[in-house]
């Protein structure tokens, strides 16, 4: 039987496998490398044992004393031997039984918190936690981890949905609120019917369609079914659809785009669309961000076995309090008025091609760079 893989509840400052485990969970097998068994097995294997030896222990006492009582099997020298063999059997019997007695103790009192923990989570508290007793037996001891993993799993995906119905509720109030008002002073006449009145709402619901599609992407992304079209795509050409897709609304805030790429870039196999989503939003944010007069650069290089994408400003850089929740659903600077899920949106995208993104600030804190690995191989 092959070794067991290190799970990965297990603590990082233990060994894998366990010292006693070598021939599988809990302890060295019997005999033989070809035959592993389990510490609990072992456990209630030994319990039975001694069972079976206080019953017959129990049997043989029954019998000797029976015989004394009636006067059987009296002389001989099995008679003289009688007594003292059945006090022995006794005697181990008993000892079997305390032994047995303290084996299922150590079996059945973490076994019952694990139940009750079970049945507390099924409560809905997912807070609680097994204390973890060295002396547990090592079957033991790892279901105790998985199930406080498990718990903490179920605990931080409680938070992230409660935090993430608070925001997207935020997010809808106000483009629901703008709606809601330009309708009723149409219908009361306030307003009248025309283009200016009418176009916010139809604005807003661009808010709305756009804040469910991003939504959309981000459940696909982290349920791991995010389509992706994927075709050899040419790094330039990405990057140069970008950029002129956003030429003509950069220069209207004086702002300059530019494509530094090096020659002879391997081919990737990406989803062209899904990546020039991701870049644009990079791009979108840098325009948003930066004052008149800056510029963006877009630039692709070759590293060992991936493509390093770059999309560099020289705008006022990352605030510090947002380094560390950058990529995280609906962070944003006080004066954005995006939802905050591009980054989120670009991180899902990037992770399901097998690549990793991350973001710094230049010298002294002026100017970003949002930086993107893809591999130059799918993975």
């Amino acid at each position: 039987m092959p070794p067991r893989r290190r799970p990965p509840w297990w603590p990082e400052t233990e060994p894998w496998p366990p010292p006693m485990a070598a021939g599988g969970w809990g302890g060295p097998p019997w005999w033989g490398p070809g035959w592993r068994r389990g510490g609990m097995r072992r456990g209630f294997g030994c319990l039975i044992t001694m069972l079976a030896t206080l019953i017959v222990s129990v049997g043989v006492l029954v019998l000797w004393l029976l015989a004394s009582l009636f006067g059987l099997a009296a002389e001989g020298p099995l008679a003289y031997l009688a007594r003292p063999a059945a006090l022995v059997v006794l005697f181990v019997g008993f000892v079997a039984l305390i032994v047995g007695i303290r084996v299922a103790r150590g079996v059945a009192r973490p076994l019952s918190e694990l139940v009750d923990a079970a049945g507390r989570v099924e409560a809905g508290d997912y807070s609680v936690r097994v204390p973890e007793s060295p002396r547990a037996r090592g079957e033991l001891r790892g279901l105790g981890r998985a199930f406080n993993a498990m718990a903490a799993r179920l605990e931080t995906e409680d938070a992230t949905r409660r935090r993430l119905l608070a925001d997207v509720s935020h997010e809808l109030r106000t483009p629901l609120a703008v709606i809601q008002g330009n309708l009723e002073a149409l219908l009361d006449g306030v307003y009248p019917p025309d283009e200016a009145h009418l176009r916010p709402i139809l604005d807003e619901t661009r808010v709305l369609e756009r804040l469910v599609d991003d939504l959309r992407t981000l459940s696909l992304a982290d349920s791991g079914v995010l389509p992706l079209h994927r075709e050899p795509t040419e790094p330039a050409v990405l990057l140069e659809d970008v950029a002129a897709a956003h030429r003509a609304n950069a220069s209207a805030v004086s702002i300059d785009i530019r494509v530094d790429v090096d020659p002879g870039l391997p081919t990737l196999d990406i989803d062209p669309v899904r990546m020039k989503q991701v870049v644009s939003n990079l791009v979108e944010n840098a325009i948003r961000a930066m004052p008149s007069g800056g510029s963006i650069t877009l630039s692709a290089r070759q590293d060992p076995g991936a493509i390093q994408v770059e999309v560099s400003d020289t705008g006022p850089g990352i605030a510090p309090d947002l380094h560390s929740t950058l990529f995280d659903r609906f962070t944003k600077s006080s004066g954005s008025r995006g939802s905050g899920l591009g980054l989120a949106i670009a991180r899902a995208i990037v992770t399901a091609h097998g690549g990793t993104i991350d973001a710094s600030s230049g010298p002294g804190g002026v100017g970003t760079t949002l930086r993107i690995s893809l591999p130059t191989s799918p993975s």
